[in-house]
Order: structure tokens, then C-alpha cells, then sequence
């Protein structure tokens, strides 16, 4: 087991690996800008070392800052979360080079998967279903309609390198397809680094489901069941549940069975996700992308299995067995996660200021991953997500009744947050049946 561990990141996620290394007797060392020195991460690492002041590009994104960070504190690995230099294969490979511990799958995984272009082909030589695109890099507006009309209309434009659903847009007919172009392009080089463009058949009534895959020592892949992940706005998640109420069980194999074969593929190690579109109307399924490190959502597989990712993380980068029986995962119970922001309720813009009341829910079944406590300030520098409110029963009805108590008794003042939101959802017909699609928010907020 690795004796310590540089987490580079911040708010919630940070606190969560931190917690896991509490439990293992790992030391463990945050890194925080200058924003983030009083947040409950930095206090509750063993130790915390200032890397920059709050912008993202001189502090957490700043490759050189956290590996001279880890060097100081005698860190034998790092661990990058979620977002920020998470899915950097030319920092995964710096940390190698400095003799540092990777959490995370190899480089070469990183690189196959970021490209998202590449990543389709790669799936599609696998034999995993991929939905009709494109299958190399989009770079002017007369090749995207082109191959819009290859592809057939409605289409769905987005950044080859990029993802999180920035720039994302569907197009209807040749002139929606200029502006969705031209944004995506923009977004896509401001956010990514590149202009490249992709188009993809547009599904109308999708799900989005994903499944959460582990790459052992010994080269073996497993998967530990899936996630919805549909309750989305502006293409990126608010809520998730496992098991999916959307898909039976024969598709379940077929997802997770593809979801192994993608891991093989590349040779993955560690935690990684596989996430798939499903066609509601034709019951298919499709490879959309590979996030190769642990996801936001990732309580709600810890929920229903037992398994704590995090650790198995650190036993697989150190080359070590994982400490559950892979052949013997059983999902019992039914989760549910409510990504909590600090945002206006009914436009989702984010809701900067200092949190003056912060009181958690709690009991039995309820799990709460928190980045801030009342006293703390959010900042506009980054993402504007405060916790994590989770909750775990035997069955999806009594799972929903007891994450509307929840909600209801989380009770936050200062900035405005998206709870009420939550709880609209938590009523709305199409949710509670579990007979919804990634348009459910848009018949809540029109």
C-alpha cells in the first residue's frame, strides 16, 4: 500500500481521497490556491501546500506548481480526482518521470480515450457498438455538412478532445448546423485545445448510461454495474441512481460486457467509465466516451457494492491485489446522487458568496461528499458544485422517499443552490416512475 499521496484537486473529491487515506494510514498532502486555503480539504489533509493564487491556469491546472508540491512533501504518489489534470496524459507521464506513483490508468490509455475520434474507431474495432459519425476530425464547415448529410439529420456537433458537454449542440438541418459548428469550434479550442469537431446521429429520446469498470494488476477488467446518469442540463449531470430503472436485465449484460471489452482494449487499470447512449425508442445501446479516472458520481456504485474505489485506486497502482473478489460483486439496494450547486435554481447560473448556514442531513442510508461548511466562501474561479447528497435503501421507492426527507432537511443559506430543484424532480411523474430521458430537466425548467 502506498505510504502517501498528493491529492491534486480541490473541494469535495479532494476531501473524499483524503478520508480514504485517513482510514489507510496513508499520509496525505492537499495542494490549494489561495482561494482555497480554509476549505475543509486543506485543513483536514496531514498537509497543505499553497501552489498559486485562484485562477485554475496558475494553480490547479499549473503542472509544474503540483509536481514541485509533491516534491517538497516527500509524496510517493499523486492523485488527480476528477477534472483539472486528471485526464492529462502528458502529466501522468511528468509524475512517472519524477519516479511518482500514477493513480490512474497509463498515459497511453489517457491519450487513446481522450481523442474522442479515436476513441470511436479504437470501440468500434473492439465490437463495441458506436452510433453512426465521424470517423476523422471535422475542420471546416463545408466537411461538417457533408458529413451531416452522410450521417442523416438531426446531428449532434461536439469537440473531438474535449468533453463534459461543453459546446455540445444538436443540429436540425444545414443552417442549425452553421451556428452549432461555429460555437463548438470556439468552445472546443478556448476549453480544450483544439478546434477539431465531431458529428454523431443525434438520438432523440436518449438515456445515458454508464458503467463503472475496474483494471486489476493481473491485467483483468471488471465491471461493477451501471449508472443513470439522464438528469442532465446543458448536457452535464445533476443527479444519477443505480441501478438504471431504464434498461432490463438482458441489456445490463450487453452494457457491461462492452464495457469490459473497452477496458481490454486498451489495456485500462484502475477506476474508468464507459459511457453509452441508449436509444429508448430502439432499446440500443452505443459507445459515446471513456473517462479514464473516477467520476463525480462514483458513491452510488460505493453504495450499492460495498467497494471503496478510492482504495482499490491505491491498491492498483501500487501493483497490488484489490480487496474485494471481482467474480463476487453483487449491487444490493438501490442509490440515488443530487449534485448539490451553489446556482439559481431555475437558470442553473452559478451563485457565488459566503455560506452562512450549512447544516447536512443524516441517518441511515444517507451519505453526504461536502466540499465547504458554513463560514466558507464560494468563489467564481471554479466549478460551482458544494456537495454530493446521497442515499442508499433496498428498494428505488423507499430510495426516493428518503432523499426527499433529505433534501428537505439540507439546509444551506448564502448563496442560492439548486435543492429546490431537486425537489421538484424528486415529484415530477416522469422521474419517480423512472420512465424519463436526458430531456426530464427541460420539462422541469422550459
Amino acid at each position: 500500500m502506498l505510504e502517501s499521496v498528493l491529492v491534486a484537486n480541490r473541494g469535495e473529491i479532494a476531501r473524499r481521497i483524503i478520508a480514504t487515506c485517513r482510514r489507510l494510514g496513508i499520509r496525505s498532502v492537499a495542494v490549494c490556491s489561495e482561494a482555497d486555503a480554509d476549505l475543509p480539504f486543506a485543513r483536514e489533509a496531514d498537509e497543505a501546500v499553497l501552489i498559486g493564487p485562484p485562477p485554475p491556469a496558475q494553480s490547479y491546472l499549473d503542472a509544474g506548481a503540483v509536481l514541485t508540491a509533491a516534491r517538497q512533501s516527500g509524496a510517493a504518489a499523486i492523485h488527480p480526482g476528477y477534472g483539472f489534470l486528471s485526464e492529462n496524459a502528458a502529466f501522468a507521464r511528468q509524475v512517472l518521470d519524477e519516479g511518482l506513483i500514477w493513480v490512474g490508468p497509463t498515459p497511453s490509455a489517457i491519450e487513446q480515450m481522450g481523442d474522442k475520434i479515436n476513441a470511436r474507431n479504437l470501440m468500434h474495432r473492439a465490437g463495441v457498438p458506436v452510433a453512426l459519425g465521424s470517423t476523422e476530425p471535422v475542420t471546416n464547415i463545408a466537411q461538417a455538412l457533408a458529413e451531416a448529410e452522410r450521417i442523416g439529420y438531426p446531428v449532434m456537433v461536439k469537440a473531438a478532445a474535449g468533453g463534459g458537454g461543453i459546446g455540445m449542440s444538436a443540429a436540425a438541418g444545414p443552417e442549425a448546423l452553421q451556428t452549432a459548428f461555429d460555437t463548438a469550434r470556439t468552445r472546443a479550442e478556448r476549453f480544450f485545445g483544439s478546434p477539431a469537431i465531431l458529428l454523431e446521429r443525434f438520438v432523440e429520446r436518449a438515456r445515458h448510461v454508464e458503467v463503472q469498470i475496474m483494471g486489476l494488476s493481473d491485467g483483468q477488467v471488471v465491471a461493477l454495474g451501471e449508472r443513470d446518469c439522464s438528469v442532465q442540463r446543458r448536457h452535464q449531470k445533476v443527479a444519477e441512481e443505480t441501478p438504471s430503472p431504464g434498461i432490463t436485465p438482458q441489456m445490463r449484460g450487453g452494457l457491461l460486457a462492452a464495457a469490459v471489452r473497452a477496458g481490454e482494449a486498451v489495456g485500462y487499470l484502475g477506476a474508468g467509465t464507459v459511457e453509452f447512449l441508449l436509444d429508448v425508442r430502439k432499446q440500443e445501446f452505443m459507445f459515446l466516451e471513456m473517462n479514464t479516472r473516477l467520476q463525480v458520481e462514483h458513491p452510488v456504485t460505493e453504495l450499492v457494492t460495498g467497494v471503496d474505489l478510492v482504495e482499490q485506486q491505491f491498491l492498483v497502482a501500487s501493483g497490488d491485489p484489490v480487496s474485494f473478489e471481482p467474480a463476487g460483486v453483487r449491487p444490493e439496494g438501490h442509490a440515488l446522487e443530487f449534485r448539490v450547486y451553489a446556482e439559481d435554481p431555475v437558470r442553473f447560473l452559478p451563485s457565488p458568496g459566503e455560506i452562512t448556514q450549512w447544516e447536512e442531513p443524516a441517518g441511515p442510508g444517507i451519505r453526504v461528499d461536502a466540499g465547504y461548511r458554513a463560514g466558507n466562501t464560494v468563489t467564481p474561479f471554479y466549478d460551482p458544485l458544494l456537495a454530493k447528497l446521497c442515499v442508499h435503501c433496498a428498494t428505488r421507492d423507499e430510495a426516493l422517499g428518503r432523499a426527499r426527507e433529505a433534501v428537505a432537511a439540507f439546509r444551506l443559506a448564502g448563496p442560492k443552490t439548486n435543492l429546490p430543484f431537486h425537489a421538484d424532480l424528486l415529484t415530477s411523474e416522469p422521474f419517480v416512475s423512472g420512465d424519463y430521458d436526458t430531456t426530464v430537466v427541460a420539462g422541469l425548467r422550459p
